[in-house]
């Protein structure tokens, strides 16, 4: 399988409570850890034993050292990592007592990741068994890749964070489209009679599908997730955690649930085991430091 996406160093800081406009308040220290939703879901799917490439852009510098080293400690092959002249793309995450979180994102190299590297990466991409794309790069650049991988055959896992607009021709190769409820409400928002706020998982599910998407998966947290595709919409409810951290769950989600598509699982298969890979991450700080490797799950 391959990533193609975001690469971000995380700068992390504990609040009591988020800062209203025009306020300050007091954080903990800064931990600057590997992140960015691309570079996530490698690592998600590199710790749990997957054959994982990465396709992304870092700057020459700190941050980008970590996050090379971060991705080649899980496994994933980074020869399609570029480094360019812009400074590593950052995140600056606020964290409060519950375990939720608040992101501002600089994209910085990320920005710079283009066509001429999704020609650079052809052969690889039209061999991929599974693709994993996001929206912290160029849509126009993920779209590019997708057709590549679809054509060679092979199926294209889109994440629709953080939300926006996407290219048709992207949606409707996806299968499938990741969303959460926000981001399933922002992708149904244009329609005649669009979600309202009390609009439940399966519900968006079957919205979205009505598009005309191929398949969709919408998480709900602590609640699970729900597939849906032509055979119907399943709930798949989470275990019971108390949770540390929860940046990078989603991610961390994506990557098994890819992890697991590759492997020959149906989408329901796929993601029963995503839910609990995402379920332990929340368990513990930070977005890779956080993700589990196969012998935890047992």
């Amino acid at each position: 399988m391959i990533v193609l996406g975001s690469a971000n160093a995380d700068l992390v800081i504990a609040v009591q409570r988020r800062p209203a406009a025009g306020e300050t308040v007091l954080g903990g220290d800064v931990t600057v850890v590997p992140g960015g939703k691309g570079a996530n879901q490698a690592v998600a799917a590199g710790r749990l034993g997957a054959r994982v490439g990465f396709v992304g852009c870092i700057g020459d510098d700190d941050h980008g050292r970590l996050l090379r080293a971060s991705l080649t400690e899980a496994g994933v092959d980074v020869t399609l990592l570029r480094t360019g002249a812009d400074p590593t793309g950052t995140a600056v995450i606020l964290i409060t007592p519950d375990g939720e979180n608040s992101i501002v994102v600089s994209p910085g190299a990320n920005g710079r990741l283009n066509h001429q590297d999704v020609a650079a990466a052809r052969d690889r991409l039209s061999r991929a068994g599974v693709l994993v794309l996001q929206r912290e790069t160029d849509p126009d650049v993920s779209a590019d890749a997708a057709e590549i991988t679809a054509a060679g055959g092979g199926r294209v896992l889109l994440s629709l964070a953080p939300s926006g607009p996407m290219p048709d021709r992207l949606l409707a190769i996806a299968d499938p489209i990741l969303v959460n409820e926000q981001e399933a409400r922002d992708l149904l928002a244009a329609q005649p009679s669009g979600p309202t706020d009390q609009t439940g998982g399966e519900d968006l599910a079957r919205a979205i599908l009505a598009t005309g998407v191929r398949s969709v998966v919408v998480t709900l947290g602590a609640d699970g997730a729900v597939a849906a595709g032509p055979w119907g919409a399943v709930r798949v409810a989470s275990p019971v955690v108390t949770a540390v951290d929860t940046t990078g769950a989603g991610d961390a989600l994506a990557g098994a649930l890819a992890h697991r598509l590759a492997a020959g699982d149906d989408l329901v298969e796929a993601l029963r085991f995503a839910v609990r890979v995402a379920a332990l991450s929340v368990t513990r700080p930070g977005a890779q430091p956080s993700y589990p490797v196969a012998e935890d799950l047992h």
